[in-house]
């Protein structure tokens, strides 16, 4: 019994130190990253891998905030998630709830057009020209409204609705309970897990939106924080870096391409652990329900 519980233990110390090399592996790179952004070009150079720079600096920050327009593209992107997230959980649920109801009129034309547009679409020409006919152009709300709905989302959450018992909604009708009150007071308090899922999945398309706003939006003073990382990284980011490092020699090309990506995956990492058990279990029992 003594060996068998030695061996258990040696075997649980094992997993224990590989989850944890993995987890080093893992996060060194998001470390060397914030390293990057707040040394000085010289120390970096000397010393990539680095645990701690000697010099910490954070004009890369202060130039990013103080002289680019990144503040401005958290605002745009905060406009998305403000008014996207309401729409497109909305739009997905009651989707979603729809083609999961058995005497739905219609419900296999309904669900054949839905699936249809999740590997067909019009092309890009004709979304531009819709979107253009729609005035909704060079307009955030335009890329709101884009994207408000979600083929794959929906049909997560139709799978997370059938796992439902039918009979709790025959019961709460034969109280008395019309479909409005069975789905607000029935239906959604049993599909947290889903929501938060989709909740988390939509968020981090509006917070990752760049394609649309950068094929839709001209004025740079409506571009999302991607956009501006993108224009940082590809196109201003060697004009920028000349002019700071004449004047400032803490400044670098690569700290300032360093510290807009901190800048702009730190808002997710810090919500992601929080919502993660509720991710687990609504991707798995959204997913094996067919």
């Amino acid at each position: 019994m003594k060996n068998t519980l030695k061996k258990t233990n040696g075997f649980r110390i094992a997993i224990y130190i590989f989850l944890a090399i993995a987890g080093i592996i893992c996060i060194f790179p998001f470390y060397n990253t914030f390293l990057a952004s707040i040394s000085t070009q010289k120390e970096f150079a000397k010393n990539p891998l680095m645990l701690f720079p000697k010099e910490v600096t954070f004009s890369a920050y202060e130039y990013l905030i103080n002289v680019t327009s990144f503040l401005l593209g958290y605002k745009n992107t905060f406009f998305l998630l403000l008014f996207g997230l309401p729409i497109s959980m909305i739009v997905s649920v009651s989707t979603g709830y729809a083609m999961s109801r058995r005497n739905f009129p219609g419900k296999k034309v309904y669900v054949f057009v839905i699936l249809f547009t999740m590997y067909f679409s019009g092309g890009l020409i004709p979304l531009y020209l819709l979107m253009k006919a729609l005035n909704l152009t060079n307009r955030l709300l335009g890329i709101v409204f884009l994207g408000a709905g979600n083929t794959f989302y929906s049909i997560l959450i139709r799978n997370y609705f059938k796992t439902i018992p039918i009979e709790l909604e025959e019961s709460a009708k034969i109280d008395g309970a019309n479909d409005f009150a069975v789905f607000f007071k029935i239906i959604l308090p049993l599909t947290i897990p889903i929501m938060a899922t989709v909740l988390l999945f939509f968020a981090v398309d509006k917070w990752n939106e760049w394609f649309n706003v950068m094929l839709m939006i001209r004025d740079s003073s409506k571009w999302t924080i991607q956009v501006m990382l993108r224009n940082i990284v590809f196109t201003t980011l060697d004009a920028m870096s000349t002019r700071m490092v004449s004047v400032e020699k803490t400044y670098y090309s690569l700290s300032l391409k360093m510290a807009a990506i901190v800048l702009t995956m730190t808002p997710v990492m810090i919500v992601y652990p929080f919502m993660q058990k509720f991710f687990m279990k609504g991707m798995i029992v959204g997913a094996v329900k067919g």
